[in-house]
């Protein structure tokens, strides 16, 4: 039987450009492996009904093709690429390992009993929803922390939450839920950066050399010495020992909150420091449980799929939800009128389904049986 849905040559040509493939690939050796393959499934589809169902993915089998050759040829020096396009044996084993890799992994993987997928609206709005934003944001500058550490800490928070949705996706829910602790802790440290600004950012700034130095990674020993000189020095003065160092280097910058010392029940911890200056302590109980799993507690061992599904769902909503926020105030003040009229359009029809979906899950929630831990009692509403 012939594939139907074999891909031309130039076609090919195009695609193998647009995947930034190396120029020294032969192009012409791995398209016609590419038929090769697509000739043998369908001699396979005509013997088995099996087969014939799985379908056949150019794009996927193209994909692992490419792939394949370029590790073989990386790991195989002394062969050289103008021998292996000239070896059938070659082709053949290129092709047989492709198709091995396409049919097991996009066909036959082991699933884990995922509770949803990628086409439900609880998690196609949200994927939608990111990779708009994380589009966005690759149009701003980044890696130079003393002039894009918002922007920075902001996209790493987007990417964590994108990693979490996947992970749901994929039926992983408590690896999603310990996840969910990296982006709560991010979005903590953004809005305690974005509500004091540049006194708090400096801080912040002069931690991450601290870090720096405390690992070793300065470029003299003499200034590292002149780091640990001025760390020693500010402990002392708020009355910190030796060994809160570690902790000091971690939660310090905290210090440039107005009057943080004297805040009521203020430790330089995440949980009495960071989550608490940032006004959202009430998800303390929802953290520790999220570390518990992080840690393979019996929580993790022995979870409840469903319960882990929906806490981690409802909490990667609320995360994102106060991130959105943030890029929202943001991106507004930063891009043309018309661009901010297409943001508002999308944002109008997104923001609703997302809400709906978060409203929907919070409901199952509430109904689960035996009860579990009270919900929190701040809830995300979109501000006028």
């Amino acid at each position: 039987m012939e594939n139907p849905n074999l891909i031309d040559f130039e076609t090919f040509q195009q695609l193998l450009k647009n995947w930034n493939v190396p120029e020294s690939f032969d192009v012409r050796f791995l398209y016609d492996t590419y038929v090769y393959a697509a000739e043998g499934v369908s001699s396979m589809s005509d013997e088995s009904s099996f087969v014939a169902g799985l379908g056949f993915n150019s794009l996927q089998v193209i994909l692992y093709l490419i792939n394949e050759h370029g590790f073989y040829l990386s790991t195989h020096p002394d062969r050289q690429q103008k021998d292996l396009v000239e070896d059938e044996e070659y082709q053949n084993f290129l092709a047989s390992v492709a198709l091995d890799k396409y049919f097991t992994n996009e066909h036959l993987a082991y699933r884990m009993g995922s509770l949803t997928n990628r086409f439900s609206p609880a998690m196609s709005t949200i994927d939608l929803y990111l990779n708009f934003i994380l589009g966005m944001l690759s149009r701003y500058k980044q890696g130079n922390p003393s002039q894009t550490l918002i922007v920075d800490i902001m996209n790493k928070g987007f990417q964590v939450s994108k990693c979490v949705a996947s992970l749901l996706e994929g039926g992983y829910e408590t690896e999603a839920f310990s996840t969910w602790r990296t982006l709560h802790e991010n979005e903590c440290i953004l809005h305690v950066l974005v509500k004091y600004g540049p006194k708090v950012m400096e801080r912040y700034l002069k931690h991450i050399r601290y870090g720096v130095a405390f690992r070793g990674g300065l470029a003299t020993k003499e200034e590292t010495d002149e780091v640990f000189v001025e760390i020693k020095a500010t402990m002392k003065e708020i009355g910190l020992k030796s060994k809160d160092m570690k902790r000091f280097i971690e939660y310090g910058w905290l210090l440039g909150v107005p009057d943080v010392m004297k805040q009521e029940g203020f430790k330089f911890n995440f949980r009495d420091g960071v989550q608490r200056v940032a006004g959202l302590r009430n998800y303390s109980k929802v953290y520790e449980m999220s570390s518990e799993v992080a840690h393979s507690s019996p929580v993790l061992i022995y979870s409840r799929k469903n319960y882990f599904y929906s806490i981690a769902l409802l909490n990667l909503y609320e995360s994102f939800l106060r991130l959105e926020k943030i890029f929202t105030s943001l991106y507004m003040s930063t891009v043309s009128e018309e661009e901010r009229d297409r943001y508002i359009r999308m944002r109008k029809l997104y923001y609703w389904e997302v809400m709906a979906a978060y409203e929907q899950e919070k409901i199952r929630f509430n109904k689960m049986q035996p009860a579990q831990p009270k919900r929190l009692e701040e809830q995300p509403t979109e501000e006028e």
